[in-house]
């Protein structure tokens, strides 16, 4: 059985999302949710849904002998990032090459890079006026948002609509394809 790791910095509906899903599955499973905040509600459902959750800090993901050993330990095949606002450390893409995902609610390359997260991105959006806008999910690399492009989902943005709005548009799709975009990565690498 494939095990993963979720990394999240929120309130973990990702998190919670991908666990149940992967729980009715004989695939994979997720042993492990990491966060840099220790008050992440996401660290709470994992608990709550059996799931080991740690916090760590800059330093812990940094080094070599900290997060990555973490990981290496729990013998992790596939990383997810859920909603994790930190960059991503070389020497753990390193080992984790290819595999390691992450979301980002817009369709890139369009609204992403550093502080383009949650509703910074959907504000964005709105002031651009711009006809649609989508989730992305990417393999991550050494940059912000820059990995290759896996899948891409779209929804329209109405004249009107509010960044509160499309939050809920893109949640929507979040929760439809992350947990099956993930598993059939995990499929294909199998």
């Amino acid at each position: 059985m494939k095990k993963i790791a979720v990394f999240a910095s929120g309130s973990g509906s990702n998190v919670q999302n991908i666990i149940e899903f992967f729980q009715k599955d004989a695939f994979a499973t997720v042993v492990l949710v990491l966060s840099n905040n220790p008050n992440a509600l996401a660290l709470e459902r994992a608990k709550t849904l059996g799931v080991d959750a740690v916090v760590f800090n800059k330093t812990q993901l940094l080094d070599s002998k900290g997060v990555l050993s973490q990981l290496l330990q729990y013998n992790i095949d596939f990383i997810v990032l859920a909603g994790f606002l930190w960059k991503f450390p070389k020497h753990i893409i390193g080992k984790f090459d290819n595999k390691i995902v992450n979301i980002h609610p817009a369709l890139l390359p369009k609204f992403g890079g550093k502080g383009m997260y949650g509703m910074h991105v959907h504000k964005a959006v709105v002031a651009a006026k711009v006809k649609e806008t989508g989730i992305t999910i990417h393999h991550v690399n050494a940059r912000y948002d820059e990995g290759a492009i896996v899948f891409q989902a779209k929804c329209t943005v109405d004249e009107n609509d509010t960044p509160e709005e499309i939050a809920q548009k893109i949640h929507k799709l979040e929760m439809e394809h992350f947990p099956t975009v993930i598993k059939d990565l995990l499929v294909k690498n199998a």
